[in-house]
């Protein structure tokens, strides 16, 4: 047998207990007064790119010399640009001349200037960016290297995150006795890993 209370239908006490499910906290958590809440917060940091080098993109005109003597000129802006975002940021780059060494004409021996007569070094960087130690493959002339086997040009061996690295290395080719007259092309290679 249903007994309905004075003042209050059925329908108003429907409403009552849908007025108290709507003024529920809508807080996940709730903290007292005088006490730290912490709220968690996450986000995301991404690598913008790689590990990459960047060389000058025309020919190199070092000048000219005579047989027996030295022909010196820097080659231009080298840059490694390391955007990886990584923990341990370190990198390497190296440079060797191609193979065949430098020639002009039909390429003969007496055509042919071999790489173990040109000399590289790197000096000090002209600009950096990031943490971390940079460290040049040859930092002075009496450095200097040959480049008929792979040489390290410039190194990153410490520090995080994004870097970046510039150096103007100089080239120097000694002229053996018997080179013939001429103009001598060659490659340099340069890499990063």
């Amino acid at each position: 047998m249903f007994h309905r209370r004075p003042g209050i239908s059925v329908a108003s006490a429907a409403g009552l207990a849908a007025a108290v499910v709507v003024a529920a906290p809508s807080r996940a958590d709730t903290c007292a007064e005088s006490t730290t809440c912490p709220t968690t917060v996450t986000f995301t940091v991404t690598a913008e790119g790689g590990l990459a080098v960047t060389l000058p993109t025309s020919a190199v005109n070092l000048g000219t010399g005579n047989s027996g003597g030295h022909i010196s000129a820097q080659l231009g802006a080298i840059t490694v640009s390391d955007q990886r975002a990584a923990l341990n940021a370190t990198w390497t780059a190296t440079v060797v001349a191609g193979s065949g060494g430098f020639t002009t004409g039909a390429g003969t021996s007496p055509e042919t200037i071999p790489n173990d007569e040109v000399y590289y070094w790197s000096g000090q960087a002209t600009a950096t960016t990031g943490t971390g130690n940079f460290v040049a493959g040859q930092p002075t002339a009496a450095d200097d290297q040959t480049l008929d086997t792979t040489r390290i040009s410039y190194s990153k061996t410490s520090g995080s995150g994004d870097n970046s690295c510039t150096w103007n290395p100089t080239l120097e080719i000694h002229v053996p006795d018997d080179a013939v007259a001429g103009t001598y092309t060659g490659t340099v290679h340069h890499s990063v890993t």
